[in-house]
């Protein structure tokens, strides 16, 4: 009984701190998502304890970044994610080539070994596509084409980052298994081309009949959320994110959103879970690091190495659609969030990196959240042009 009310009590606890801190940063005219991840901040075990960073937490953290990017597939059509694809895959492509070289390079600049090097390099690549959703999706754009670019190259970048972190895993472990990558990469594009084809040729002629079946109340949404479930557990059974899964999952069902109303259905469930995931990537956030004068150079100009990348990477692939729209690309893909930092656990876990290293990229990660958010939303409020399906050319 006393380990129920506990939790309850964080609960409150960490949702009142997440909505009072978010309601203050848009009174300031800045995103929500900051006040979320500074309430975690304030709340977690590196500054006032109040909140332990229990697996439970982060469990439930997971189920909101779940739902996070679930409702923002059902705003995105597969069709216009096709128009895009082209265009999000060069994106992806060469936003995980330029921060990975940047890092590696920099890593055996300031003599550290090339194994350490793989994992710095592999810890820059991936964009945290949370972080940019929630900003796209309260600035309400998410069906402009620069966003469109945005999801799908975050997508195509995790699949990406899956296959580097294969690659330096195996080498870290001595033991590089071409047959494990070649495995994930067919596994990640078949899961992905298998959903596309079900949403086109299968769901919208038997979705309506096998919706008469069921004579349960909101049966469309409950059959939306056992598909976004099922699918977050298919994708993390083959070694996916989940999240992608998420994604998938809503964007399958995007074509019977407006006719079921799901997006309308899901938002008191986006409300409530999605910023227990920004206050568990809060509470994660050691502030000690800042602290270590001999690693804070080192570390800022990692941060710097990983903003350029994404911001050339991204940026050029993106350039088709003018230097502006191209400039918010780089821009909404520099976050790095929870991936980069799994991916530093990682090698830390191994051994593969020092600790030195390991809060180098812990301080480029919380950097790189913490900006991008900000930035990202002075420049689209100042793009009034920015609608659906356009770009911003000039």
């Amino acid at each position: 009984m006393e380990n129920i009310t506990k939790i309850l009590f964080d609960l409150f606890l960490m949702y009142a701190c997440a909505k009072g801190m978010g309601e203050l940063f848009e009174r300031l005219k800045q995103p929500q998502v900051i006040g979320e991840i500074i309430a975690g901040i304030l709340l977690g075990p590196y500054l006032l304890n109040i909140v332990p960073l229990t697996e439970f937490y982060k469990v439930l953290a997971e189920i909101g970044v779940i739902i996070l990017l679930f409702t923002i597939g059902l705003q995105t059509k597969v069709d216009e994610m096709i128009k895009v694809g082209g265009t999000a895959l060069v994106v992806a492509v060469l936003g995980v080539a330029f921060p990975f070289v940047f890092g590696y390079l920099y890593t055996l600049i300031i003599a550290h070994q090339t194994i350490e090097a793989m994992f710095i390099g592999a810890a820059m690549v991936a964009t945290s596509v949370g972080i940019t959703a929630r900003v796209l999706a309260d600035l309400k754009i998410l069906d402009s084409q620069v966003a469109k670019v945005i999801l799908g190259a975050a997508v195509i970048d995790d699949v990406i980052a899956l296959i580097v972190l294969a690659v330096v895993t195996g080498l870290g472990k001595g033991a590089l298994s071409y047959v494990k990558i070649g495995l994930v990469l067919l596994e990640a594009v078949g899961f992905i081309l298998f959903l596309i084809i079900i949403s086109k040729r299968v769901l919208p002629y038997f979705a309506p009949k096998a919706l008469n079946l069921f004579k349960m109340q909101n049966a469309p949404f409950v059959l939306a959320i056992l598909l976004c479930l099922g699918l977050s557990f298919v994708a993390s059974y083959i070694d996916l994110a989940a999240i992608v899964g998420a994604f998938m999952a809503g964007m399958v069902l995007a074509e019977l959103n407006l006719e079921f109303r799901l997006s309308l259905k899901a938002e008191s469930l986006y409300d409530f879970l999605v910023p227990f995931f920004f206050v568990v990537m809060g509470m994660q956030v050691d502030l000690s690091v800042f602290t270590h004068l001999n690693i804070i150079g080192a570390a800022l100009i990692l941060t710097l190495f990983a903003i350029l990348g994404k911001l050339l990477g991204c940026g050029l692939g993106a350039l088709p659609l003018g230097w502006r729209s191209a400039t918010l690309v780089g821009v909404g893909m520099v976050p790095r969030g929870e991936v980069g930092m799994i991916i530093a656990s990682l090698g830390l876990s191994m051994g593969a990196i020092s600790g030195d290293l390991y809060s180098v990229v812990i301080f480029m990660v919380v950097a790189t959240t913490l900006l991008a958010p900000l930035i990202l939303r002075r420049m689209i409020i100042k793009s009034p042009q920015l609608e659906k399906g356009k770009n911003l050319n000039g």
